[in-house]
């Protein structure tokens, strides 16, 4: 039994190379293949083959973080296409965008300084709407249209609306606290 260490991570789960992945499938043969290589299997051998048996643990388990995650599986696959997605460099974002951020983080500041929880959850509920469609539209330009810029803005615009979820969740921790 052997993994090539150097084959992408969409092959190494036997799926197919897009954002759009069967997350059963993958599942199934994260599990299938962690019994195969599980260190625990190996214990009885020389230590090549235990370093060996590691090493294709840690590719098996570093793999189903990537893809199982699509933020995450977005980046991958664009690294994989050659598209540096540019999150810690390219920080230039529409206007349009940039103002609806803004518009977001007043109305949880608001809500959190008036301790609203209750416009805070609502603002929780369609925030996590508007990333669903945000994640649809990254679906669509990674997979049917192969505009891998375009994929990499989305990427971006999602980061941010990542962390102002966060912060929705940070709120609510603390009026509840």
């Amino acid at each position: 039994m052997s993994i090539d260490l150097q084959q992408d991570f969409f092959r190494l789960f036997g799926l197919p190379r897009r954002f759009r992945i069967d997350e059963a499938a993958l599942e199934l043969a994260y599990h299938d293949l962690q019994g195969r290589v599980h260190p625990d299997r190996f214990a009885h051998l020389p230590d090549s083959d235990k370093r060996l048996s590691m090493q294709w643990a840690t590719q098996v388990n570093e793999g189903f973080r990537t893809l199982r995650k699509p933020l995450s599986r977005a980046t991958y696959l664009l690294e994989l296409m050659g598209v540096d997605a540019g999150l810690h460099t390219n920080t230039a974002m529409s206007p349009t965008f940039l103002m609806e951020q803004m518009e977001w983080r007043e109305a949880v500041e608001e809500a959190r300084a008036a301790g609203e929880a209750d416009e805070l959850a609502q603002l929780h509920t369609r925030l996590r709407q508007h990333s669903r469609e945000v994640f649809d539209d990254l679906a669509r330009q990674c997979d049917d249209e192969q505009d891998y810029a375009g994929a990499a803005e989305t990427v971006r615009r999602l980061m941010f609306m990542e962390k102002l979820q966060h912060e929705i969740d940070d709120a609510l921790e603390a009026l509840e606290s």
